[in-house]
């Protein structure tokens, strides 16, 4: 008699060929009704649940399987730390879970196109191990990594005793889309995903899809009870206050590295590690076909005089 692991891993394979087989299909069924006097839809597997921005396209409409290997042409070359790890599927698969809430799904396709680029503007500049001299250049080199190579610590920060205790003989650095670091963020990621990354952080460079989804939750979350989201500042439905004014946040690309990394990468003028992550969603927009000239001006673009919505004593971003 088979055991009920051995049930539960067939279930999951096949629902998992199930998605896979859905998202090959150009016949996608979009259903439509009206809810509170709007238009609500689904589409397919990709935005199951009804939801208005279901009604808009989804992420697979204008971002394809080709388009992800132009953006991360060199993450399998034999010198690249995470072959074989990451892919389009595990991409697509986990932003479904998020496009029925805005993730690539709010506003038009030019919005979506924008948001998917900035998203892994800031995912291909954290995961590449380009360089200047590097073959197709140092922009061609995201998602090299899925882990931190040398961790010159295990970020255990004791005071989280008692909600986020570090597991025995765990270590919580730098792994993901975005990295994470530390055992309140695996803590805090794992208890909104359901999965137990308090004691078990190496799931996430052990699954791409998790990777993935990990990324878009933090991009989706707010930081900060309080706080805009990520996407919240890119599409534009966050309105800054007066506060915010006076701390040179404006909505679009570049506060969201303030709410990501705050001043690890903020208002510390035109530095390196900023300047990286804006090259790439520029970069990610000329191959998406979208074009750089749609990213708007520089202090759209920039963090360089921003004060930090989270300054670095108090800071709990993803990859501080």
């Amino acid at each position: 008699m088979a055991s009920p692991t051995k049930h539960i891993i067939i279930f999951i394979s096949i629902f998992t060929l199930f998605v896979l087989s859905c998202a090959d299909s150009s016949e996608v069924l979009v259903t439509k009704k009206l809810r509170g006097g709007k238009r609500v839809c689904t589409k397919g597997w990709e935005c199951s649940t009804f939801s208005e921005y279901c009604c808009n396209d989804t992420i697979s409409d204008y971002f394809q399987t080709y388009q992800f290997e132009n953006l991360f042409s060199k993450r399998n070359s034999p010198v690249a730390h995470a072959v074989g790890f990451w892919d389009y599927r595990s991409f697509i698969t986990a932003a479904a879970v998020y496009q029925p809430i805005g993730f690539g799904t709010t506003g038009g396709k030019l919005m979506g196109q924008k948001e998917v680029a900035a998203f892994l503007g800031h995912v291909g500049s954290k995961t590449s191990c380009g360089y200047g001299v590097a073959t197709g250049g140092p922009l061609a080199w995201g998602l090299c990594y899925n882990r931190e190579m040398s961790p010159s610590q295990s970020y255990c920060d004791d005071s989280y005793k008692f909600t986020y205790p570090c597991a025995p003989g765990a270590d919580y650095y730098g792994r993901g889309a975005i990295p994470i670091y530390w055992n309140f963020n695996y803590g805090a990621t794992g208890d909104a995903l359901k999965v137990d990354l308090l004691n078990h952080p190496e799931y996430i460079e052990q699954n791409a899809t998790l990777a993935f989804q990990a990324a878009i939750w933090r991009w989706m979350t707010p930081v900060r009870k309080g706080q805009p989201t990520a996407h919240e500042i890119f599409v534009g439905t966050w309105k800054p206050t007066k506060n915010d004014t006076l701390s040179n946040r404006i909505p679009g690309f570049g506060t969201t590295m303030n709410v990501l990394y705050g001043d690890s990468v903020c208002g510390q003028g035109d530095i390196d590690s900023m300047n990286n992550i804006i090259s790439h969603y520029l970069y990610y927009l000329d191959l998406l076909g979208v074009g750089r000239e749609q990213a708007g001006s520089g202090d759209v673009l920039t963090c360089a005089e921003q004060k930090a919505f989270n300054p670095s004593s108090t800071s709990s971003s993803a990859s501080s």
